[in-house]
C-alpha cells in the first residue's frame, strides 16, 4: 500500500512522532490512521519505560490558583535536561498536573498518577506523563506536590 505524504504530515503533526516512525506505523496499519496512532502510542510507552531508570536532575516548579482564589497547588516535576524543561510540552504538562492536583485532591504522587485526567477521563495522569516522555525522549518524574485550600 502506498502511503501519501499528506497522511504522514497529518499524523506527524498530531503525534509529534518522527517521520520514519509515522511512516512505519502507517505502513503497518495499511493506511488506517487510527490504528497507526495506536501503534505510535504503544511504541512511545515502550520507549518511555526504557527511560524510567535514567536520572532526573533538573526540572521546574509549577503552580495553579483557581479563579476563586480559594484553591491552589504547587508541583515539582523533574526531567533530565534543562532543554526539555523549557519545551512547550513540558510546560503544558506542568500546568495541567498542577490544575489536576487542585481539582482532584490526590493523597500522594502514586495516587495522582493513577487518577483519570480531568480533561480526558479516558487517560490517566501517568499516561499523560508517559506521552510527554515519548515526545521529548527524556525521563520525567513528578517529584512532589502540595495542595492548598481555604
Amino acid at each position: 500500500m502506498s502511503i501519501s505524504l499528506d497522511q504522514i504530515k497529518k499524523l506527524r503533526k498530531a503525534t509529534s512522532a518522527s517521520v520514519m516512525d509515522v511512516k512505519r506505523a502507517l505502513e503497518e496499519s495499511r493506511g488506517n490512521e487510527d490504528k497507526a496512532r495506536q501503534i505510535l502510542k504503544e511504541a512511545g510507552f515502550t520507549r518511555a519505560a526504557k527511560k524510567a531508570s535514567r536520572e532526573t536532575k533538573t526540572g521546574r516548579i509549577f503552580s495553579y490558583i483557581h479563579h476563586s482564589g480559594t484553591v491552589g497547588s504547587i508541583v515539582a516535576i523533574l526531567c533530565e535536561t534543562d532543554f526539555v524543561a523549557r519545551t512547550d510540552e513540558f510546560q503544558e504538562l506542568g500546568r495541567e498536573i498542577a490544575m489536576q492536583i487542585a481539582s482532584m485532591k490526590p493523597e500522594s504522587v502514586e495516587d495522582l498518577k493513577k487518577q483519570d485526567y480531568i480533561r480526558d477521563p479516558s487517560t490517566t495522569i501517568d499516561a499523560l506523563v508517559q506521552g510527554v516522555i515519548a515526545k521529548t525522549g527524556e525521563n520525567i518524574q513528578i517529584q512532589d506536590f502540595k495542595r492548598f485550600e481555604i
